[in-house]
Formats: structure tokens, sequence, C-alpha cells
């Protein structure tokens, strides 16, 4: 499934490809967002033309709406939402989590309180394996328990104890050859159940392994230390995926300590919100200072939006609260994400991240308008 291409002479990041049923795509990786079997704002199309070569759903969204009865008689989740590349789905694990008072949690697995209708429902570990095969995943992901920071060793290690029996069970649920399981390492903040929960998970040998359970409220230096410390157990020949991780700082110092696969919905809701990230920083469009500035965006960019309009147009269409400065803003956006691994990846390549990294947070941090 993973090829290692190419480990840069002078840190961890690595160069590779994932083969999956739907096409390869190249690592290091971000994920554009398609929570509910929809990028918010933005066609496919568009998509696939900024460079995307694998976009993550969510199970737990899709099950609840549309319902797996009319996703299978679509033929899949390709055929139904028009994508004909990767598609990784997310358990739903996290946003179960985030339920916090509708949602129970036992060994056998979790029940849980629709947000759409109140509804109840009880999935195991083998019905979110069921559910992602009917899905037609590329990679999947097994139920796992994350907890809150700060929490207790307690409460970590009945999480991480839980996570590895449910990821035990999702191995054996799952039916030959459709997709790829990614096992989760757990275990918060504490190295020795992170270090634990990862030999657990490797010797079970799964075709990935996932970080989770980071982004959940710890400083950034904390994040990148559990990054580190996983990062560097996990077998060199399997894809390594940090969960929810997403702001361009996070993603390079992540690639440095050598992981290979992102996802955020930070491109599509910051652009929903006016916000676009540019080779300088973050700029806010409804600020008055963009209100004669007819020049691009982001002179440096190669998006559509860059290419074809002014930072006073994209300022007056959110002012005017017209649909298209947010989708205008979400395009530029995920392109902006989806170049950053283009030119990470030719770093690596030439064995220049550590240059490649330096540079841009200096370009970057010099922002025009946080």
């Amino acid at each position: 499934m993973y090829k290692l291409i190419h480990q840069d002479k002078f840190s961890k990041a690595r160069l590779g490809k994932v083969t999956t049923a739907h096409g390869d795509f190249d690592t290091p990786a971000f994920m554009t967002v398609g929570t509910h079997a929809t990028v918010k704002g933005l066609m496919f199309k568009d998509i696939a033309e900024a460079g995307a070569q694998i976009v993550l759903s969510n199970a737990y969204h899709v099950f609840l709406r549309p319902g797996m009865e009319v996703i299978k008689n679509a033929g899949g989740l390709h055929k139904f939402m028009g994508w004909d590349k990767p598609i990784l789905t997310d358990s739903g694990g996290y946003q179960i989590f985030s339920l916090a008072l509708f949602r129970k949690m036992s060994d056998q697995g979790v029940e849980f309180q629709s947000h759409i209708d109140g509804l109840k429902h009880f999935l195991t570990p083998e019905d979110v394996i069921k559910i992602q095969e009917t899905l037609g995943s590329d990679i999947l992901m097994p139920l796992d328990e994350c907890v809150h920071y700060p929490c207790t060793k307690d409460q970590a290690r009945i999480a991480m104890e839980r996570t590895i029996a449910w990821a035990r069970r999702s191995k054996a649920a799952q039916t030959k050859d459709k997709g790829a399981l990614f096992g989760i390492v757990q275990g918060a903040t504490y190295e020795d159940l992170r270090s634990e929960c990862t030999k657990r998970l490797v010797e079970m040998d799964f075709a990935g392994y996932s970080i989770g359970g980071v982004s959940v409220g710890e400083s950034s230096n904390l994040i990148y230390d559990i990054i580190a410390q996983v990062a560097d157990l996990l077998p060199k020949e399997k894809p390594r995926y940090a969960m929810g991780i997403g702001y361009p700082f996070d993603i390079l110092e992540a690639v440095d300590r050598g992981v290979d696969m992102f996802d955020c919905v930070i491109p599509t809701r910051y652009g929903r919100n006016g916000t676009a990230f540019t080779s300088s920083g973050k700029i806010i469009m409804r600020n008055a200072a963009y209100q004669k500035d007819f020049g691009p965006l982001d002179a440096k960019c190669g998006c559509y939006t860059c290419k074809n309009f002014s930072r006073a147009y994209l300022r007056h269409l959110f002012n005017a609260k017209e649909m298209l400065g947010l989708i205008l803003l979400s395009l530029h956006n995920v392109y902006f994400f989806l170049d950053l691994m283009r030119k990470i990846r030719a770093a690596i390549k030439e064995d220049k991240f550590s240059q490649f990294k330096q540079s841009f947070l200096i370009n970057y941090n010099n922002q025009i308008c946080a």
C-alpha cells in the first residue's frame, strides 16, 4: 500500500506514495474534508483541478444522513458524490466524543443521540467497519475513544485499552481486500501509554497508523512531542496519519517529525468566514485596507481566484454577502494547502525540507493581518 520513495537527509520528512483501489496519492498529503460527502461550497471538479488526490468523508455523518440504504443503492460513496479518486473515511469517533452529554461509552460500543433528529443509535466496532465497507472507503478508520485534555492517567488508560480492544475487533470484522484499515494510537499526553498503545497496535499489523487524540486542547509543543514520540515507534514501511492537524505551521512541524497524511476543515471553514491563507500569512477580507486594493489575493498563488480577481472584489463580495465570495476564498484556501504539500514534497526530494520550512515560516509569520 505504501512506498517510501525518499527520506530527507537532514530531517525525518518522508516522500512516499500510497496505492489504493481508486488510484495513488503522493505523500506528504493533505486531505480536503468532505464531511457530508461534499466539500462545503466547492465542486469536486475544482478540487481535482487544484491538485487534490484524496478526500476525507465521515462515516458517522453519512450513516445518519442520507443513510446507508441510499449510499448502497447509489453504488457506493464514490459514485454517490461523484469522486473517482481515493476516499478516507473517519469512523466518527471524534464526532461522538464531541457529543459528550448525548453519548454513552461501553466496552461493547457507543450509544449516542443523533444531532439531527434526536434518535438514539448504538454502534459496535464491527458496525463501523461494515458501514465503511458499504461506503466503499479506500482507507478505513476503526472506532476509537478520544479523551479530553487534560485527563487523568486512569481515564487515558481506560480509553486506550478500549481503543486497542476495538481495533482488534475491527480487524477481525474486516472483509479481505475491502479497503485499508488503519490503527489509531491513543494515550492522551502520557508517554508510556502512547508507547504501549503504539507497540500493541503495531503487533496487530495494520495497513497504516493514525495518531489520534491530539489537538484537543494541548499546547503546540505538547502536540509536537506526542507526534514525534509515536512516529519514531511506527514501522517505516507504513503510512502515518496525524488526525485533525491542519494549520500550515503544524503540518510543517509534523512532516519534520515523519508524518505522511493530514486532514482538517480549516481551509474551507476559514474561507467561508472570510479569512484567506497566503504566503505572507492570514488576511481577513472584510478589512477596509482592501477596499481599493486591486492586486491579487496572493501574488505567489496560481489558483483560479488569484489569477482572476482582486482583493477589492473579494472584499466587496463578502461585504455584500454574496455567495461567490466564500466559494472563491474556499477554493483559494484549498489550493494553498495542496500547493504547500506539493512544495513540501519537492523540497524533501532535494533534501531541502529544513530550508523550505524555515523560509516558509519566516514569510508566513510576517502576517499581513492575523
